[in-house]
């Protein structure tokens, strides 16, 4: 039997910033670590500023990868218009190269980066055999309505929801990323549920591992050492909740407590005014940390928060978890009450979940943890166990591998059914409870 040959396609790569290009890098190195050939195909980079765009050759072989890139335009993205000329620039001589080089032995794996990817992979498929995959991030356009960008049931969510119900009902298999994403996929698309796979985003377990807070400069230089810590760092967006934290820090402010919010996003303003307005001594804004830094920045805590907004789980999934995970913190869960992000949590007994809005319980299990340490360390453990267990690149990879094998054309049904039944095996695994020796919890998920 041949290498399974893949080709990734996303508008972003390394070495451009957008962490999408990083997470498909080291997906597309641990593939051909696997034996896979592989291929990127992709633009130059232009994600981030002008400063960050570095010189890379149209095409190169790195790391077992062959990527190849396009001459993509670079106007603004904040701008509309220009996000739009960039999405054409990219999508055109896309749609040529794919339509003009698709193999009938390859498979082809389209991201959501632009969200419209995937219908190329219908429209080519209309001409040429031609099997591919969908990986889906982001649910547009569920997001564009959560955000208000437009309403639902206006023309461009009817003509958006027309053309995704095309790219679903000719793709091979497709991967989300929560079990609430393949809940919206199964109600809303032409595809089977068997053909869709829950395969959450990793984090780079070597890059980012547990040390102590006392050995992170970033805790030392800011006074974090002796109060209890609680970290976010990433986005400070909209697609997060950091209304009721604020409101916890404000009931926790005679308490040996600090909440830490580093780095940046469409809330920071909002939340720095908050800080400002409540006199909340506590809370320490941070702009984002150095990546040479980012493992003693996630490690200046005794907990990590990790939130998600109402609404919002299923369309997006807080890929800050699995970083949370891998540095050994005690999580900090804020979500619904219905979330796969509680249920990882409480189930693994590796953190404490509060439902949204409920400041006055959240404060009360974050006190349990100023006045217990103990406890608090051992929850990290266990999250660097959980970690460890399905959210390693490695074991990511190794469950994206057997998705991409099911569209092969080369395996014959018999051996695409066992297969399938394989897989369905290891994905049970990935969020599996790592200890029975935790007590029972009110209100678990079971």
């Amino acid at each position: 039997m041949s290498a399974t040959k893949v080709v990734i396609l996303n508008q972003y790569y390394v070495p451009d910033v957008a962490s999408t290009g990083h997470l498909l890098h080291e997906l597309a190195v641990e593939l051909a670590s696997l034996g896979f050939e592989v291929e990127v195909l992709t633009g130059r980079p232009s994600y981030g500023p002008p400063d960050t765009w570095q010189d890379c050759p149209l095409k190169e072989d790195s790391e077992g990868v062959k990527i190849r890139r396009l001459r993509v335009a670079r106007f603004d993205k904040n701008n509309l218009f220009g996000r739009a000329f960039n999405y054409l620039t990219f999508v055109v001589p896309l749609v040529l190269s794919v339509l003009l080089r698709s193999r009938k032995d390859t498979v082809y794996l389209y991201t959501t980066n632009p969200p419209f990817l995937g219908v190329i992979g219908w429209f080519v498929s209309l001409f040429r055999r031609h099997h591919y995959v969908t990986l889906l991030h982001d649910a547009h356009p569920q997001l564009g309505i959560w955000v208000g960008t437009f309403k639902k049931g206006s023309m461009i969510e009817r003509v958006w929801m027309y053309v995704n119900k095309l790219k679903y009902k000719r793709t091979r298999e497709a991967i989300v990323l929560c079990s609430a994403a393949k809940e919206l996929v199964a109600n809303t698309y032409p595809i089977e549920r068997e053909h869709i796979h829950v395969v959450p985003n990793w984090a780079d377990g070597d890059d980012l591992h547990p040390i102590s807070k006392s050995d992170s400069r970033i805790a030392q230089e800011h006074g974090l050492l002796d109060d209890f810590t609680l970290l976010y760092s990433g986005n400070i967006g909209l697609y997060y909740d950091f209304d009721t934290v604020l409101q916890a820090a404000e009931l926790l402010k005679d308490e040996p407590f600090k909440l830490v919010l580093a780095g940046g996003g469409g809330k920071k303003d909002q939340v720095a005014k908050i800080v400002k307005e409540r006199g909340l001594t506590n809370v320490l804004m941070l702009p984002y940390q150095p990546f040479e830094m980012l493992n003693e920045a996630l490690n200046a805590c005794d907990a990590s928060l990790v939130t998600i907004a109402e609404g919002i789980e299923g369309i997006s999934f807080p890929s800050k978890l699995y970083t949370s995970l891998a540095v050994g913190k005690a999580i900090v869960a804020l979500s619904e009450d219905w979330s796969e992000l509680r249920t990882i949590v409480e189930d693994n007994d590796c953190g404490i979940w509060s439902a949204l809005g409920d400041a006055e319980t959240l404060a009360s299990k974050l006190r349990e943890l100023i006045h217990d340490r103990e406890r608090a360390r051992a929850m990290g453990d266990r999250a660097r166990g959980v970690f460890d267990q399905g959210y390693t690149r490695q074991a990511c990879a190794a469950k994206y591998a057997e998705v991409l094998k099911l569209a092969d054309p080369q395996y014959t049904k018999e051996e695409t059914q066992a297969r399938r039944e394989r897989l369905a095996e290891l994905l049970a695994k990935g969020a599996a409870v790592v200890s029975d020796e935790h007590p029972e919890r009110e209100g678990a998920i079971s």
